[in-house]
């Protein structure tokens, strides 16, 4: 929940609300936007 709020902005309130299989879709386009803004770290 932590890397969707940071990388999008979003509330824990508005998070809470959500199913688990939603945040980590939500997880992983947050990390698809990370990796793509400051480059992926290997």
């Amino acid at each position: 929940m932590a890397d969707v709020a940071f990388v999008f902005h979003w509330s824990p309130d508005w998070l809470m609300g959500r199913a688990a299989s939603e945040i980590l879709e939500w997880r992983d386009k947050a990390l698809a936007r990370w990796n793509h803004a400051y480059g992926a770290k290997e």
